[in-house]
């Protein structure tokens, strides 16, 4: 079997570059309250801990906790809208999420089988939305959080209508 030549290998269209929009910035707020809930059960482990026993290592835990806690509510959500970013063309979805650890893809819109939202119950008092283009790839599915409701549902419809209007089998 050869391989095709250069004139017969069709230009890739849909490259990897960074996406233009951030999401909207009560996703801070979210993400602070997300954060908040799992440290605040955390720390209150650790107080119930304490009332029990008060070992120096338990107490220092408990201590530690409670400033990575603090820092971590107050300055992560901040940084992580910073870099969270989405573009969606008439070819492919982009995604950049990631602090730590940068996650960056684009999705061909011939690759894309399914658009649905989700909305938690702080995203619902806070009128957001999670976005999810879920593909025929193995690296899984593509996730905008923190989206404004009315975005959303817009970015929903028209993915949909463009990937009906796209040619290919993302089967």
């Amino acid at each position: 079997m050869s391989l095709p030549s250069a004139e017969t290998v069709p230009p890739a269209r849909v490259r990897l570059r960074p996406p233009t929009h951030q999401v909207h910035p009560r996703a801070v707020t979210w993400w602070r309250l997300q954060d908040g809930a799992v440290y605040g059960v955390l720390l209150l482990a650790g107080v119930v801990a304490l009332l029990f026993t008060q070992p120096v290592w338990l107490v220092l835990l408990v201590v530690a906790l409670a400033v990575i806690a603090a820092v971590d509510t107050a300055l992560l959500p901040r940084v992580r809208y910073a870099r969270h970013r989405w573009e969606a063309t008439d070819q492919a979805v982009y995604v950049r999420d990631g602090v730590l650890f940068e996650d960056w893809r684009v999705a061909p819109l011939s690759r894309v089988q399914t658009v649905d939202t989700q909305r938690g119950p702080l995203q619902q008092w806070l009128g957001l939305s999670t976005v999810t283009v879920t593909t025929a790839s193995t690296a899984g599915s593509l996730k905008i959080h923190g989206l404004e409701k009315e975005a959303a549902a817009e970015l929903v419809e028209r993915l949909t209508a463009a990937t009906e209007a796209t040619p290919g089998d993302a089967t």
